[in-house]
């Protein structure tokens, strides 16, 4: 049987041709091409996307302007009471501490809070569905943090020390006070340039690694109450252990809590360390830096380990 086609002598059928595709710079996925540019994803847009999150949310906002506020102003007030008095009590950027003892805390709630608030309200699983690689979403927090805090307190602490250096300097030290001896030139309380390193650069490095460490341990926790009471028994919770160790068989405990508590190497780079010592703070910074790349790799291993 023959169809008119054959018996016309008509040419064969053409084979049918694909549809058109739109045109478009991404490439053809099953017939289709998206129009929007399509790029590979890379650590530098993770830091973008991070960065965006963190200066848009309200509580960077709040805990930085409250740390400033805190580290400034507790400092002026110490050093306006020490102006008070002829002779200077201790090292001229001293005052610059008791700020900071406060601020650091605000800084240890925002470390928690930038990877913990993404659990609580389930928007991990938008960012780690836009950026597969676990460890790069982390990566990204982390450097994004670690440098808007550190900017922020080492420029906190700068401003103190310049406040503290010019209502305190020119005053006779106290003859029974605890001052360093390359803190006093010519009877006057003075700054060397390893002071001034210490209390700002160093100070501003030593809280900013504190809230990377806490943002590890939000990272390993997944919960904000528990994380933030983690780090605060982590800051407190040696000094306050030592107070009560006052018998003689606990003494090297004791002394050895007071030399590795947290807040005895911040007070270390202002030249007042709570242990009595001459140590200058750096050591313990290196030891706190040690402690937070620790903390680091335990966070890693375990993102990629569990499930979101």
């Amino acid at each position: 049987m023959t169809t008119p086609y054959q018996q016309q002598g008509a040419a064969p059928a053409v084979p049918p041709q694909a549809p058109p595709q739109p045109p478009g710079p991404g490439p053809a996925v099953g017939g289709y091409a998206s129009p929007l540019p399509v790029h590979r994803t890379h650590l530098g847009g993770a830091l973008a996307s991070e960065w965006t999150k963190i200066r848009t949310v309200r509580s960077t906002m709040w805990t930085l302007g409250i740390m400033f506020t805190l580290v400034v102003g507790v400092g002026f007030l110490t050093a306006l009471g020490l102006n008070s008095s002829d002779t200077a009590q201790m090292p001229l950027l001293a005052g610059g501490l008791f700020g900071l003892m406060l601020g650091q805390i605000c800084i240890i709630t925002l470390g928690v809070l930038v990877i913990t608030s993404e659990y609580s309200t389930g928007m991990i699983r938008t960012t780690l569905t836009a950026s597969p690689p676990r460890s790069r979403v982390l990566a990204a927090k982390a450097i994004v943090f670690f440098l808007l805090s550190f900017v922020m307190t080492t420029a906190a602490t700068g401003l103190t020390a310049l406040i503290n250096s010019s209502m305190l300097s020119g005053k006779p030290a106290m003859e029974y006070a605890e001052i360093p001896k390359e803190s006093i030139s010519g009877g006057e309380v003075v700054a060397s340039g390893s002071e001034w390193l210490g209390a700002t650069v160093g100070a501003g490095l030593y809280v900013a690694l504190l809230g990377l460490l806490s943002l590890a341990v939000g990272a390993m926790l997944r919960h904000s109450a528990g994380a933030i009471t983690t780090m605060l028994g982590v800051v407190l919770l040696p000094l306050l252990l030592a107070l009560f160790m006052v018998t003689e068989s606990l003494e090297s405990v004791r002394d050895k809590l007071i030399e590795y508590s947290p807040l005895n190497g911040l007070a270390s780079l202002y030249r007042i360390p709570m242990d009595g010592g001459d140590g200058t703070g750096w050591d313990l910074l290196w030891v706190l830096a040690g402690v937070t790349a620790a903390a680091l790799v335990g966070a890693f291993a375990l993102l990629e380990k569990r499930d979101v």
